[in-house]
């Protein structure tokens, strides 16, 4: 994370890592995958319920520590060393949506960009450098367990008279748009499973702007983008 001066930027641009820049729904097809290949059904099936029990313990997706918990109940099968493996490694920067790249930089001629991500403090930092966008972005990467409840950080981390945030969860943009109010665009790319699920359009209000793809962004009209009103 670098942070900026103190001096505020006309506007900084936040975005969202999975299923906003990069394609995690086809990461988490691609593991399963490799889980019911290496490891079977059952066992399969066994890491998933660790997996949800900790994700709703923790309040975010920890695939290492679920990969831990299990190991517990498995210590003597050496297949998950291959299994962490498998995850650390991989290709990452193969799943960033068509177009990612193309937005951050559009949209970096106006201000600066940044992630800012739910996740842990290892496999989460690992994606997004292993992605590319760490390097994008040039280093500018906030990461917390409720992003949603740390804005006065990424304020002072990156203070600015006006911030755009981009992301898939209907939810996460309401709950920053009741923080910052007119201070805040809310860009929301109907990607992924969360973009589509029923009860996240139902219960939440819509973004002040809609897009079908992350792409898309790039050809949007930057004075037009931070004052959209929906």
């Amino acid at each position: 994370m670098q942070a900026t001066t103190s001096t505020p930027h006309d506007v900084v641009f936040l975005f969202d890592c999975d299923n906003t820049l990069l394609d995690n729904d086809h990461v988490l097809s691609d593991l399963r995958t490799h889980m019911m290949r290496e490891f079977g059904t059952e066992n399969s099936a066994r890491y998933w319920e660790i997996f949800e029990d900790l994700r709703a313990e923790l309040g975010y997706a920890d695939y290492l520590g679920a990969l831990q918990r299990y190991r517990l109940e498995h210590p003597r099968d050496t297949r998950l060393l291959l299994m962490a493996s498998f995850l650390i490694e991989y290709p990452f920067a193969n799943r960033l949506y068509p177009g990612a790249l193309d937005a951050l930089r559009h949209v970096g001629q106006r201000g600066p960009t940044v992630i800012l991500s739910d996740g842990d403090v290892v496999f989460q930092p690992r994606k997004i450098a292993r992605s590319g966008l760490w390097d994008e972005v040039e280093g500018r990467v906030l990461i917390y367990i409720h992003k949603e409840l740390m804005l006065e950080q990424v304020m002072d981390c990156y203070p600015a008279r006006h911030y755009v945030m981009v992301d898939d969860k209907l939810r996460i943009l309401t709950a920053m748009k009741k923080s910052w109010g007119a201070k805040l665009t809310t860009v929301f790319p109907r990607q992924g499973h969360y973009a589509f699920d029923p009860k996240e359009i139902a219960s939440n209000p819509p973004a002040d702007v809609s897009i079908e793809r992350i792409g898309e962004l790039a050809e949007f009209g930057l004075d037009a983008l931070v004052g959209a009103k929906g």
